[in-house]
């Protein structure tokens, strides 16, 4: 497990582009037949990936959890990305299709990843973890059974669908908030107009991009900077950075976050004439 710890708004300010990039993304967290994952001074949320291929990948516990198994004293949410494949929690296999989620609460010792076909390769599970204070239910939900309507102004360049999977009104957790969005045809702008979250902090991971790039605009909303995304690459964003990006073409991105609550709306927005 690699340790993340993110930089001040005026430490921010100053960074060239691979420092920036150091710093806030996370570029190789999918890796054939391996699991990775960052611990990150993000609500102490823990990123990673699992791309089994053969023998399915258990979830291990790291030092740096100081419990003596992983979900000991966290929840973590699950997506797969890839082809289907499967999630063991205790004796029971949960099978998950294309961007399908898998909730697992506090007090499951045993969690992994498994493809359909032995030495296939191709599912690509994202799971995101954060600290939890309560267990809540196994839960599982497929992507045909989350539907939303499209929001946002098309002449703006910023149609997109919010899938939503854990929060409040969906799948019951301690503190994390999980789920997708999509762009409409045309549209290439993800959250903008931007906001920050004084109360929360968030991570994007984006996916479904192909040969496209996402210009990320990340940092204070008076001094932006940016970095360029690939497929399958996530961004870190503290709760005084803004998290917004605009697109080559189509893509998909995953949303995570954690803090002082589950309120999806509690934003504070940034006018596009304030930025600078």
């Amino acid at each position: 497990m690699k340790l993340h710890y993110l930089p001040s708004s005026e430490e921010t300010a100053t960074l060239g582009t691979e420092a920036l990039r150091d710093r806030f993304l996370l570029a190789t967290l999918f890796q054939p037949g391996r699991l990775t994952a960052h611990y990150t001074g993000l609500d102490r949320m823990i990123v990673g990936a699992a791309m089994p291929a053969g023998e399915p990948l258990p979830l291990p516990n790291w030092k740096e959890t100081g419990t003596s198994y992983f979900l000991e004293r966290r929840e973590i949410g699950i997506i797969n990305l890839g082809d289907p494949g499967f999630v063991h929690v205790g004796p029971k296999r949960h099978a998950l299709g294309t961007h399908d989620c898998l909730y697992v609460g506090l007090g499951e010792r045993d969690v992994a990843f498994e493809d359909t076909v032995s030495g296939h390769g191709r599912a690509a599970f994202y799971f995101v973890s954060t600290p939890a204070h309560a267990k809540h239910p196994t839960a599982h939900v497929s992507r045909s059974q989350v539907e939303t309507d499209p929001i946002g102004d098309p002449t703006k360049a910023a149609r997109r669908r919010i899938h939503k999977y854990i929060h409040p009104d969906g799948i019951k957790s301690c503190q994390l908030v999980m789920g997708f969005t999509e762009l409409e045809p045309g549209s290439v702008w993800n959250t903008m107009p931007a906001h920050t979250h004084s109360r929360r902090t968030e991570v994007y991971l984006y996916f479904d991009l192909e040969d496209n790039v996402v210009v990320h605009l990340l940092g204070n909303p008076r001094a932006t900077r940016h970095v360029i995304v690939r497929d399958r690459e996530a961004v870190l964003s503290p709760s005084w950075s803004i998290h917004s990006g605009a697109g080559t073409g189509s893509y998909r991105f995953v949303w995570a976050m954690a803090g002082d609550n589950q309120i999806f709306s509690d934003m504070d927005p940034v006018a596009v004439s304030d930025l600078r």
